[in-house]
């Protein structure tokens, strides 16, 4: 057979078909036996989607069980931009449309949207482009009822605050990321966050869920929810009672605190001016924290309950101590102090000076004091460290070391100035009194509930005795005759017995330096007989500067709604008042 004849280029052309399928048999092999497994996990993760499960936020609820604070579903619609762009819509057995134009039409009057803006953000490449956030659950089935291909949803969880700016300040709230950024919301974040789960599920080219696919889900961890010691009724009662006497005053802010003497629950912790958390944007930021915590003030003549204590708890003064008060006193270092009105000297015992409410009579008694004894007392009652009530931003007030007292300033704050506090350090005072002298540290939070409704307490901390039973029965009397037949006439509370103080405290104006502000305050315990509630009124700056007019009417409001709304009995027996004069 010669070269070139029909049967060798046959030959030729047959070994070059065997050599391809060869090389194309061996590329099958290597691609089957040694990329097969490699390829198939490329192909299988093009088609699983992985994602976070959003832990459900803990609740906030009340001592009574209202709900302050929850988390409500929401979904945020996304959608595959490439597998809308081949949807078709049909109705009947017919195309009656295809892609974004078609998908908008359907779409947009479930999501309340434009559709021809609709249509023009359903245009690209994007495979995961959110077109609306936060939407109900209810509108989430409407859409998923359309079946548009490469629509899905993520599900997420919204904050809501039923009781609006009722606490406000107190909740907090939290941010876009659903993180706490004030309030409760931000101290207690880590216990009311809860565990993230996630999900991983195979779907198919269209976008669809494959019921035979891959599929894996960790379950979430809910936070736990957190009961709180306030009672809304009593927050709502006193939060309305501060905004009026704000309104009636003229006064610039103004702050309640009610609290069980016997366990240190804050009831109510009210303040004017109260941030809604649910709209943020209506109030100044500056008043989205709690001010009653991280404002302090002077607490002027409220602060003559623990000079009362410290000379009966010393030996040094009893209750029908006798003094001769003038309306000016010249101490033995030549500081001169005076009443609030002038007088002749007046015959006046412990009780009376305390009653009378008199600097002069008050600096006498601090001289029977060494200046260390006044300070240790002033620790003793809380002045000068934060009381750890689990607000951010607290302030611990403001108590120099008796090294740097002046000559006068160790006599002023025997009588509440030249030290400051906030309105829990404050109101601490009269609960410890309230308590027989023994002090339960102020909470705001109850304990914890987790999923499966196993409460977990709080810890309360241990109560510390601050000063002798028979030293706070003393004052609680003396606190008593200041209502009955002092300054604080006007707290006085049909059918119930009060004791309580009278507060004015000179504030510096912030635009002029000088003392020619006032912080009037009113603080006490009721029932006086079987003490349950300290209650403490403040209001800065008001027209009328004395306590026992501006505050004391508020303080009488408040605490007969709280009595009656926790039904605790009237006083069944008739008060027995120290003398406050002598002859």
């Amino acid at each position: 057979m010669r070269p070139g004849t029909p049967e060798r280029r046959q030959r030729i052309l047959m070994g070059i078909v065997l050599a391809v399928l060869c090389v194309f048999a061996a590329r099958l092999v290597h691609i089957q036996l040694v990329q097969g497994p490699s390829l198939a996990q490329a192909a299988l993760q093009g088609r699983v989607l992985t994602g976070e499960i959003p832990a459900v936020r803990g609740d906030i609820v009340d001592a009574e069980g209202e709900v302050l604070a929850t988390s409500v579903e929401r979904y945020d619609i996304i959608v595959d931009l490439t597998l809308v762009a081949t949807w078709k819509r049909i109705e009947n057995g017919e195309i009656v449309g295809t892609g974004p134009t078609a998908a908008a039409e359907v779409l947009a009057p479930v999501l309340g949207l434009d559709a021809p803006e609709l249509a023009a953000d359903l245009v690209g490449t994007s495979r995961g482009k959110y077109i609306a956030k936060e939407v109900l659950p209810d509108t989430w089935r409407a859409i998923k009822a359309l079946n548009v291909t490469g629509v899905a949803a993520e599900r997420t969880t919204v904050r809501e605050y039923p009781n609006g700016s009722t606490a406000g300040n107190i909740i907090g709230f939290v941010n876009s990321e659903g993180i706490g950024s004030a309030g409760l919301e931000q101290t207690f974040d880590s216990v009311l966050t809860g565990t993230p789960g996630s999900y991983l599920m195979e779907r198919s080219l269209r976008g669809h869920q494959i019921p035979t696919g891959v599929q894996e889900e960790t379950a979430a961890q809910a936070g736990l929810s957190t009961q709180l010691t306030t009672i809304n009724d009593l927050q709502w009662k006193a939060q309305d009672a501060i905004d009026e006497a704000k309104r009636k005053t003229g006064a610039t802010y103004g702050s309640i605190v009610i609290e069980d003497v016997r366990t240190g629950d804050i009831l109510a912790l009210a303040e004017t001016d109260t941030v809604d958390p649910n709209d943020l944007g209506a109030s100044d930021p500056a008043t989205w924290g709690s001010r009653a915590v991280s404002n302090v003030f002077e607490p002027g003549s409220t602060a003559k309950v623990i000079t009362m204590a410290a000379a009966l708890e010393t030996g040094v003064a009893e209750p029908l101590s006798e003094f001769e008060v003038p309306d000016r006193y010249t101490t033995s270092n030549g500081e001169t102090f005076k009443d609030s009105h002038d007088h002749e000297k007046l015959k006046l015992t412990l009780a009376g000076i305390f009653a009378e409410s008199s600097n002069t009579g008050t600096v006498q008694v601090a001289e029977l004091l060494t200046p260390q004894v006044r300070y240790d007392y002033l620790r003793k009652f809380g002045f000068g460290e934060r009381t750890g009530i689990g607000l951010p931003g607290e302030s611990a007030g403001i108590l120099h070391p008796v090294e740097r007292w002046d000559g006068r300033t160790q006599y002023t704050v025997s009588f509440g100035q030249g030290l400051a506090v906030n309105a829990i350090q404050a109101n601490e005072v009269f609960a410890i009194i309230g308590n027989g002298g023994v002090r339960a540290h102020p909470r705001l939070v109850k304990g914890y509930t987790d999923e499966s409704g196993t409460f977990t307490p709080h810890d309360a901390g241990a109560q510390t005795r601050v000063v002798s039973e028979e030293t706070a029965d003393a004052v609680l009397s003396m606190m008593e005759t200041a209502v009955s037949d002092g300054t604080g006439v006007l707290a006085q509370i049909p059918g119930y017995r009060v004791a309580g103080k009278t507060g004015t405290a000179q504030a510096a104006n912030p635009a002029t330096g000088t003392y020619d502000h006032f912080v009037a305050s009113f603080n006490g315990v009721v029932p006086a007989d079987e003490p349950r509630l300290a209650v403490s009124v403040a209001l800065n700056y008001p027209s009328l500067e004395y306590g026992g007019v501006v505050a004391a009417p508020v303080f009488a409001d408040v605490s007969a709604f709280a009595l009656q709304y926790l039904g605790i009995e009237p006083s069944q027996r008739a008060a027995e008042p120290y003398a406050t004069t002598w002859e």
